[in-house]
């Protein structure tokens, strides 16, 4: 069977023109109405052996409020942007052009000072590796981020890849396999 990896993304805490880097804002009344409807499909992923969480207050109240009980993961935080953490991309792109073209272009730059897009896949497919080898079952619950950088990860794909992949609030993904080795699995709608 192998290891089964189940990444549920975090519910909002903000409206998406509201996001901001490295947002560490908790739920809004939205976010906790989202987890109040999505509950019923989500709360079986509880029963995982290993239950993680991105060290956010959104990703913790998420994975609470879902029963998982969840161990917060440092690894699992979302891409450090330096300077502009808790700015918005609007205003980031307004404030400096140029460094928002070239850190959208270029995975191995941070003209944040932060950390480079390429680092930050490096080191989520680093904890995607390190998990226990034996077969068995984790959900984390993540920042958007950190779910599309494990699927980049984890699907070998470029970088750049990072940038094509929407990923909305609660929505999951399952990944399979073992460490170096993983696999997208797609599961049938809910009926």
């Amino acid at each position: 069977m192998g290891l089964r990896v189940t990444l549920v993304t975090a519910a909002r805490s903000s409206s998406l023109l509201a996001e901001r880097f490295d947002d560490d804002r908790p739920l809004d009344e939205a976010g906790w109405y989202e987890v109040q409807q999505a509950a019923p499909a989500l709360i079986p992923l509880g029963a995982a052996e290993l239950r993680y969480c991105s060290p956010t207050p959104r990703s913790r109240a998420t994975g609470t409020a879902l029963g998982f009980a969840p161990l917060a993961q440092p690894a699992l935080r979302d891409c450090d942007m330096g300077r502009w953490r808790g700015l918005t991309l609007a205003e980031v792109a307004a404030l400096e052009p140029a460094a928002v073209d070239a850190w959208l272009t270029d995975a191995r730059t941070a003209p944040h000072g932060g950390e480079p897009l390429l680092a930050f896949i490096t080191r989520i497919g680093n904890w995607l590796d390190t998990r226990p080898a034996e077969d068995g079952e984790i959900v984390a619950v993540a920042e958007p981020s950190v779910v599309r950088a494990a699927l980049v990860y984890a699907l070998k794909a470029p970088p750049a890849t990072y940038w094509n992949v929407d990923v909305r609030p609660l929505s999951t993904v399952t990944l399979t396999g073992r460490p170096g080795l993983w696999h997208l699995q797609l599961d049938a709608a809910l009926r």
